[in-house]
């Protein structure tokens, strides 16, 4: 199969990018590939060939059809607007047109100096690369709409952070990296016209079907809130954090994209900021829902010229109702609800408020409630608690619960399993794996990939465990 690229985002946006190659590293050498998305997109195995240099993974060459550029966008930081932002340290390869005839980006990360790199040096680190990598990978499998991971190449270039490490690159691929921040650019610049054009553009490759409706933008518009909502109720069911949610870093599709200072919770912690320069908490679990929908009022901002405000209006009022019954099913399922009751809420409160006196893990808690058996007062997950009454008392009322649905335990079981993880990407594992990379050993690198792409089946190992003592205190910043 012949890897054919197409031009699009560089034909149909002048003015929303600079043209430039990527800036190799010294001595660059790929130290894994993404073999099951390799092989999915076509992509020849002699590529990974490591005995001719990093290749395209390192930016040392582009493949037939690649026109590389560096993308411009703006955003608000923190609830902050910033003003010119942009592909700093990032370059799209290309777009790989697939045999259905849609496309995937090829984006570089840590390619280099870009007209958008700030005060920057446009690279990246090994230890950011695999944190992506491992976290894009992990939400893949975890079936959340995410950015994939292609492949990472290190060095031996010296890139300064808070001390001296080793410069690194990672593929990414996604159906496209168009973010809220773009609008942004072009609206602050007043230049309504070209934000129209990116709407245009959206819609014309990723939502065809509307094209020719003469309400377009309003179906369009309403999409996206209705993506924004899904994902973080995803998010928040499975434990996820994102740690920098700015408006740059908000995908118009939908994905989770740009991994940085994540985390998975370990303690059931409401409030948990995985991120340490989140001062004031912004971005804090409990706190995403919101954020993300203050994200999308600005983005509406951007729409105002040409979409009624009250169409806007009428979109962003829907959003809470979409967070709100996608979290529902989501829980139920966890919960291992078959119908909907009204006491249900107040049945995962109650449990949240367990879990959250005794700081127990969220992914441990709801995986061991999967193997509850609606007539048996005994529980795995009872010796979790110090508080034995109190989970006594919630456990019977649970039971209560299970048995108005009248579904064999079997059956519910094996729901549950596929709604809890047994295993997700606490950073105590991801960052395991970077210090043996870091030290030249990627076998730990590789398994870790490996047992991502089943978090849904029991396993023995530590992968399932709490995290030791040094693992609790780690901490991510915006430069990992």
């Amino acid at each position: 199969m012949t890897l054919s690229f197409t031009t699009r985002w560089h034909d149909e946006l002048p003015a929303t990018y600079t043209a430039l190659s990527p800036t190799p590293l010294k001595n660059a050498r790929i130290i894994w590939h993404n073999d099951a998305l390799a092989a999915q997109l076509g992509i020849p195995a002699a590529l990974f060939d490591a005995s001719s240099g990093a290749g395209v993974w390192g930016g040392e060459s582009l493949l037939p059809g690649m026109v590389p550029l560096a993308q411009v966008y703006s955003g608000h930081q923190f609830g902050v607007w910033a003003g010119q932002l942009g592909d700093g340290r990032g370059i799209l390869l290309g777009e790989q047109l697939l045999a259905d005839g849609t496309t995937l980006d090829w984006h570089l990360k840590g390619a280099g100096l870009t007209p958008y790199s700030r005060m920057g040096d446009g690279r990246a680190v090994l230890r950011s690369t695999i944190r992506e990598s491992l976290a894009s990978e992990a939400m893949h499998y975890l079936g959340i709409p995410t950015t994939r991971a292609l492949s990472i190449v290190t060095s031996e270039t010296p890139v300064q952070r808070e001390t001296t490490e080793a410069g690194a690159m990672l593929i990414r691929v996604a159906q496209s990296h168009m973010r809220f921040g773009h609008f942004e650019h072009f609206y602050y610049r007043r230049e309504p016209e070209k934000v129209r054009q990116l709407a245009d553009f959206a819609i014309r490759h990723y939502w065809p079907q509307w094209q020719e409706e003469a309400d377009k933008y309003q179906l369009w518009f309403t999409d996206v809130v209705m993506r924004t909502a899904t994902l973080m109720a995803d998010w928040q069911a499975v434990g996820f954090a994102h740690g920098v949610m700015n408006t740059d870093n908000m995908s118009i599709l939908g994905l989770t994209m740009d991994y940085g200072p994540f985390g998975f919770l370990d303690d059931y912690v409401p409030d948990f900021i995985c991120n340490h320069s989140d001062h004031q908490g912004r971005y804090s679990f409990d706190n995403q829902p919101a954020a993300a929908l203050w994200n999308l009022q600005r983005l509406a901002q951007t729409l105002s010229p040409f979409i009624p405000v009250d169409v806007l209006n009428d979109a962003l009022d829907g959003y809470q109702l979409a967070l709100l019954t996608r979290y529902g099913q989501r829980m139920r399922q966890k919960l291992g609800f078959f119908s909907e009751q009204k006491n249900d809420n107040e049945i995962l409160s109650e449990l949240f408020s367990l879990m959250a006196r005794e700081g127990s893990d969220y992914t441990r808690t709801f995986r061991m409630l999967s193997q509850t058996e609606q007539h048996s007062t005994l529980s795995p997950l009872r010796d979790e608690f110090i508080d034995r009454a109190s989970f006594d008392d919630w456990f019977t009322r649970y039971r209560t619960r299970l048995q108005q649905d009248n579904v064999a335990d079997v059956v519910r079981q094996a729901q549950m399993k596929t709604a809890n993880p047994a295993m997700v990407l606490r950073n105590w594992l991801a960052q395991r794996a970077i210090s043996q990379a870091e030290q030249g050993d990627y076998s730990e690198l590789h398994r870790l990939h490996a047992a991502l792409r089943t978090p849904f089946i029991d396993r023995d190992d530590d992968y399932i465990s709490r995290p030791p003592d040094w693992g609790k205190r780690l901490e991510v910043s915006c430069s990992s």
